[in-house]
């Protein structure tokens, strides 16, 4: 193909954005505390970021990194970073030390944009990366760029679909992160399944409360809504007072959180207070989210439709979909696959598994990542057979439905026999007095691992370790019965929210801690 008809098929992340200005223009794109921003002005704004860094020496293909807490300036560093033609790379705010040193250096990012507050915590950074700030009132920030009508026109960077527009590195549970690449082809083309899906429009009115540098907030909510011509109200983090406030100012009628956000909200005095009938949209997902909190949700806000997503990062996250229709059937479930994404679940030599049976999930999608970065043996792993191996447990049910049983590495080995910790999980979550617990398998000499609660009550209640094992003895085969309960007052999870069951096993194993 010649170079015009190329470039006037292109289709990447940053042309998008400018298609969706031309159509919006003055409609209300962003609001982030004071400051609001029209379709236009963030089109403007990522032409102004773009030129910007392409003056700091940068080119096409560069590794810029982002570490800072959600805001506008984070929004238009990776708007402006997709105009330029370089590949952004998004940084857990609450990394130090090892690891996120580790990112910065294995991705090769030439610069990093960073809050003052966590700037520290970068120590020396490697030499040739440049230090830039990220935070949103900085008058050398992203949005004082953004904001300067002298700054022109970037040049229109040599790049196309299959370029890589992000790489985000997923958690490191078990070795070190990786960097999934992903690809603006893949973005796109998983932007275009949300907004199918998840039914969004340009009437959707959308709270942005977790991380957008976690692909869910930023793949799966914020860019498509963006991508829909929607308004989108951007906050900090997840406090329960302030998402409630907002929902009823805003008339909310779309929001996403992990389960533990949704259960926060439901426990805080507010809930019953604040005006949410606008809600319209509920969507759930990076985690399980327990039976009786659905049923919950359901009651207190029945004329809001409940959409179960499950993913993960390297599918940019979005695998499949239970809608609202669907809940009442299956609840547990976590639906069927998006239309641009063939799922089975296998066994160890690949062979799928009969309905009801568990097994390995596994993908072939058009908006998985290309490749861990720099990996090459992490990503043939990952990809033997020619399907994504997922390291989920689940099974499909005879309609095609499609059942999250565990992580593999949380199902635990206790005596030769597999239990799947969420089974226990919903059971302990049902008795009154509990408001959150995790299971997972410690070391033990005699078990292999043993079946281990850790419990947090609600306030006020009171139970022990017997009363709750004596509940799930009721529902649960003897060999699944905890052999321990734990009362904690919180469970360890990361910013997006998302439970770190290596926490509880690093913490409370036998050989880490002897004591």
């Amino acid at each position: 193909m010649n170079a015009p008809i190329a470039r006037a098929r292109r289709d990447t992340l940053g042309d998008m954005l400018r298609r969706v200005a031309r159509v919006h223009r003055d409609r209300e794109a962003l609001v982030f505390g004071p400051r609001s921003w029209s379709f236009a002005a963030l089109d403007a704004g990522a032409d102004r970021m773009a030129t910007h860094l392409l003056g700091l020496g940068l080119g096409p293909g560069d590794r810029v990194a982002a570490f800072g807490r959600n805001s506008d300036a984070y929004l238009l560093l990776w708007l402006g970073c997709l105009r330029a033609g370089l590949v952004h790379v998004p940084i857990n705010y609450a990394l130090t030390g090892g690891e996120l040193a580790y990112i910065v250096e294995q991705s090769g990012a030439r610069a990093v944009f960073a809050a003052a507050a966590l700037a520290p915590a970068l120590g020396a950074l490697p030499p040739g990366t440049m230090l830039r700030p990220l935070d949103p009132d900085d008058p050398a920030g992203p949005v004082a760029i953004a904001r300067d009508a002298a700054i022109p026109t970037p040049p229109d960077p040599p790049i196309d679909e299959d370029s890589l527009a992000q790489i985000v590195y997923t958690s490191g549970t078990t070795a070190a992160p990786k960097g999934a690449m992903m690809t603006h082809r893949a973005i796109l083309a998983e932007y275009a399944a949300v907004l199918h899906h998840f039914d969004m429009s340009a009437d959707d009115r959308g709270l942005a409360a977790l991380p957008l540098y976690h692909t869910a907030q930023m793949h799966a909510i914020t860019m498509p809504q963006l991508m829909a011509g929607a308004r989108t109200v951007l906050i900090e983090a997840p406090e329960p007072a302030t998402v409630l406030r907002l929902m009823e100012a805003e008339r909310i009628n779309s929001f996403f959180a992990p389960p533990t956000v949704w259960i926060s909200l439901l426990r805080h005095p507010d809930f019953a207070t604040r005006e949410l009938g606008a809600l319209r949209r509920i969507v759930y997902g990076a985690s399980i989210m327990p039976g009786p909190v659905l049923a919950e949700l359901a009651a207190r806000l029945p004329q809001a439709g409940l959409y179960n997503a499950y993913g993960q990062t390297e599918i940019a996250p979005f695998a499949t979909l239970l809608r609202p229709e669907e809940h009442a059937a299956r609840p547990s479930s976590c639906g069927r696959p998006s239309y641009a994404v063939e799922t089975r679940v296998v066994d160890t030599e690949m062979n799928d598994v009969a309905s009801g049976v568990h097994g390995e999930i596994v993908h072939r999608s058009p908006y998985l990542l290309s490749g861990y970065w720099n990996k090459p043996e992490e990503t043939a792993e990952a990809f033997r057979g020619g399907w994504f191996h997922s390291g989920d447990v689940g099974y499909f049910d005879d309609a095609g439905y499609l059942y999250i049983v565990d992580r593999i590495r949380d199902v635990i080995n206790t005596g030769g026999v597999l239990v799947a910790s969420r089974e226990v999980e919903e059971v302990l979550f049902a008795h009154p007095a509990v408001s959150e617990v995790a299971v997972v398998g410690l070391p033990d000499p005699k078990w292999i691992e043993a079946v281990t609660a850790f419990v947090v009550l609600r306030a006020g209640e009171t139970a022990d370790g017997a009363v709750l094992i004596a509940h799930a003895r009721g529902h649960l085969a003897p060999y699944k019965l905890p052999k321990q309960v734990v009362f904690v007052p919180e469970l360890p999870r990361n910013t997006a929210g998302k439970l770190l069951k290596r926490e509880l096993r690093r913490i409370h194993s036998p050989q880490e801690n002897p004591a």
